[in-house]
């Protein structure tokens, strides 16, 4: 990935979050798509690597074990948010 702001990367996560989700929607209704699988997993590793660069960056982004860091990493770094 080129280098992107952090704002730049949250921006481009929330993309392809709404990508995955849509195209997990339709392959629900329309499991025999190969093209929008071939998309989905595209979108999702894509997906995958953006979050992999941000949290590499900035820190976690979710918590409850999702994004596993070192204890504290939430206190003494930005909250996506801010």
């Amino acid at each position: 990935m080129n280098e992107m702001t952090q704002s730049e990367l949250l921006r481009k996560i929330s993309e392809y979050q709404f990508v995955a989700v849509e195209l997990n929607l339709y392959l629900d209704t329309h499991p025999g798509d190969e093209p929008a699988r071939a998309d989905y997993l595209f979108y999702s590793q894509t997906l995958e690597d953006l979050i992999k660069t941000y949290e590499a960056q900035y820190g976690p982004l979710m918590n409850f074990g999702h994004s596993p860091t070192d204890v504290g990493c939430y206190v003494e770094s930005q909250w996506p948010w801010d």
